[in-house]
């Protein structure tokens, strides 16, 4: 990564751990900009999931209320609509984190509407598959784009447009042998059958898809860190699940300490030519200790430069840190995801394994070039905290976002289209950096009105069922953008399309989880 954008980067995380030791901090409304609104750069507690006065105005949605956990979430705001005459062009680092669509499957599992300010609307539609085909052979990924009518808009007419990132699969047994430091939490607070417990028992399915040749060790901390489990062939299961199944929780929480610790094992532990991932299972709660700052950052920024890239996996509801988590993931060229329960386990380490441990992409964004003569404004649905200046774009030291093989991205605009207008719609380009041969590389795409599907219902059921997810996830933010719409309407219509994707099982979850959404605001 970049020094100076990480080293702000991280001193955000080290002042989120000392927020978080003292109890939280009170959430700031972020100004609006040319591109996009800024996010606040502070953590915030969630007493009661209020939304911003203006979207609380606006939206016609009740906030959620009697917030019955201790969480920490930051409110990122809501992306403008922007005129093209004004600013043409749209930028920000790809992002495959779900982690905030399953914390509001757990909440509602428990009977609680989520916070608004834990809604990140870019998760909830990458939770799902998305149907784009494999990119072409011989090429790292493809780009899809699809639109049509948005189903939520009365007074006049807006276009959705669907651009989507697809990245090569690799076959399991295909796979770089990997180097996998687990850095586990097992302070107080990790005491619980849905906390430690569950990482017991999803680590137990990571192992068994280990191969011979990858190693595993594991460190974990309480008020100390340290080595429980040197670097273990991945043949030795046994040994590595003993040392899995000996885990106890035990005193306060030292997070930098365990990170230090595990980046420490991870170079121990290093392939030149294989995967280097350091994986942190814990609830998000740390206190930072007396370690000096400045030498931890040093550290971390060393060991990222060198190809160890951080996977956070969150466990646990009351005293969750969703944004330290969070923003880890991002500053350690990862990814963040969030386990509730034995199915996200088995979906994270055995379904998507490969994509899960194997990185195809660094550095990885997307400009969108919108043409002035056909589109009057346009919208990005998400990505408040993946904001990248446009003239940034091509500037090969900016930090941006991690693809793992076989992912897919998708981001949503919302557009208004010139009366009777047509022709190209817009340019797609995709840039990253080849975590192989750190070549950099660059493709794109074109986009045309005649491609725009009249009616909604004709669009491609995956297309249809990424604006409805979107537009539940804007309710429950409570954004502006969603005035229109009701989650009685979010429901016809999720029930509606369930009926083309009558096999897939978090459609299924999907329309259960809005029906009780649906209740719960009623």
């Amino acid at each position: 990564m970049k020094t100076l954008r990480k080293a702000i980067g991280f001193s955000v995380l080290l002042l989120l751990l000392f927020v978080t030791a003292c109890g939280g901090a009170a959430a700031t409304e972020a100004p609006a900009s040319p591109d996009y609104y800024l996010p606040p750069v502070v953590a915030t507690e969630a007493p009661a999931s209020e939304a911003p006065a203006s979207a609380q105005q606006n939206s016609g949605q009740p906030p959620s209320t009697n917030e019955p956990y201790d969480m920490f979430f930051q409110d990122y705001g809501v992306n403008p609509s922007i005129d093209t005459e004004d600013d043409n062009l749209s930028t920000f680092a790809l992002d495959v984190d779900t982690g905030s669509y399953t914390v509001m499957r757990n909440y509602l599992k428990d009977g609680n509407l989520p916070p608004q300010e834990s809604v990140r609307v870019e998760e909830y539609v990458n939770y799902f598959e998305q149907g784009y085909a494999s990119p072409p052979p011989h090429q790292a990924f493809g780009i899809y784009i699809d639109g049509g009518p948005s189903p939520f808009t009365e007074t006049e007419r807006y276009d959705m447009l669907r651009v989507g990132i697809q990245g090569y699969e690799v076959d399991e047994a295909d796979r770089k042998d990997a180097a996998l430091t687990f850095v586990i939490d097992v302070s107080g607070s990790m005491d619980m059958d849905n906390r430690l417990g569950l990482v017991k028992r999803s680590l137990e399915l990571l192992v068994e898809q280990l191969h011979r040749n990858d190693t595993v060790s594991i460190v974990v901390y309480g008020s100390e860190a340290r080595v429980i489990l040197n670097p273990t062939a991945g043949s030795d299961s046994d040994r590595i699940l003993d040392a899995i199944y000996s885990l106890e929780p035990e005193g306060s929480t030292n997070a930098e300490a365990g990170l230090r610790l595990g980046y420490g094992m991870a170079m121990e532990a290093f392939k030149s030519d294989g995967i280097n991932r350091v994986i942190l299972c814990s609830d998000g709660v740390a206190n930072v200790g007396e370690t000096e700052a400045d030498a931890i950052l040093e550290e971390i920024h060393r060991h990222v430069e060198r190809g160890v890239t951080l996977t956070t996996i969150g466990f646990g509801m009351d005293n969750y840190n969703d944004t330290l988590m969070e923003q880890l993931a991002d500053n350690g060229n990862g990814f963040y995801a969030y386990v509730d329960d034995m199915d996200e386990a088995r979906k994270l380490f055995i379904d998507e394994i490969t994509g899960t441990l194997q990185t195809i992409a660094l550095d990885a964004k997307v400009q969108v070039e919108f043409n002035t003569d056909v589109v009057m404004r346009y919208r990005l649905v998400g990505y408040e905290n993946r904001a990248v200046a446009d003239d940034q774009f091509r500037d090969n030291e900016v930090d941006a976002g991690e693809i793992g093989a076989g992912h897919s991205v998708t981001a949503l605009y919302e557009v208004k289209l010139y009366p009777d207008a047509h022709g190209k719609v817009a340019t797609v380009f995709m840039r990253w950096e080849d975590p192989d041969t750190h070549q950099i590389v660059e493709i794109s795409q074109d986009y045309d009105t005649s491609q725009i599907a009249f009616d909604f219902e004709e669009a491609d059921p995956y297309f249809q069922r990424a604006v409805v997810v979107a537009e539940y996830a804007e309710i429950l933010k409570g954004s502006y953008w969603a005035e229109e719409s009701s989650m009685d309407d979010v429901y016809d219509e999720a029930r509606r399309i369930s009926e083309y994707l009558y096999r897939d099982d978090a459609m299924e979850e999907f329309v259960d989880l809005v029906r009780e959404a649906r209740r719960r605001i009623d």
